[in-house]
């Protein structure tokens, strides 16, 4: 079993890619982990919204393997405190596919991606940029796995 975090677009943003490499390499002590980035639209200015979703859509698509668990961050997905959410991960886990959860661009998903999609989870009902999202997503699936392991890093 395996779980990747698939973003669209790359962490440009010094302090946030630094917090997120931490997290990443934390991951990697506890489950094999894979950070996948899709490259930003060329001559996304040019583009209508629904376009930059259909075609970020298709990327995303294309990097899907039909046996993952799909599970999209997305505003209107359910919330969980991070006990919870460990608990999801654990059963997720004893499922055994491979987990794939995904942060979209900007705009968020196109229909399709909805339409693969097994689940979605929202991390707050606030808003944050899609690159800050990833950071505060992997320090969350990496406290995920120090509840589940009774490590001391979480508090009650």
């Amino acid at each position: 079993m395996k779980i990747t975090l698939l973003t669209v677009g790359r962490t440009d943003v010094k302090w946030v890619r630094e917090g997120l490499d931490l997290y990443v390499s934390r991951l990697k002590h506890y489950i094999p982990f894979e950070l996948v980035e899709i490259p930003e639209l060329k001559n996304a200015s040019a583009l209508r919204e629904e376009q930059i979703k259909e075609k970020e859509g298709q990327l995303i698509l294309e990097k899907l393997k039909p046996s993952a668990e799909v599970i999209l961050m997305d505003e209107h997905g359910k919330e969980f405190r991070s006990v919870e959410f460990a608990s999801f991960l654990e059963k997720k886990m004893a499922a055994g596919r491979d987990l794939v959860f995904v942060i979209g661009g900007a705009y968020g998903f196109s229909e399709a991606v909805y339409a693969r999609a097994d689940s979605r989870i929202s991390l707050s009902r606030m808003t944050f940029s899609h690159q800050m999202v990833r950071t505060i997503f992997a320090e969350q699936l990496y406290r995920a796995f120090t509840i589940l392991r009774g490590e001391p890093y979480h508090h009650e």
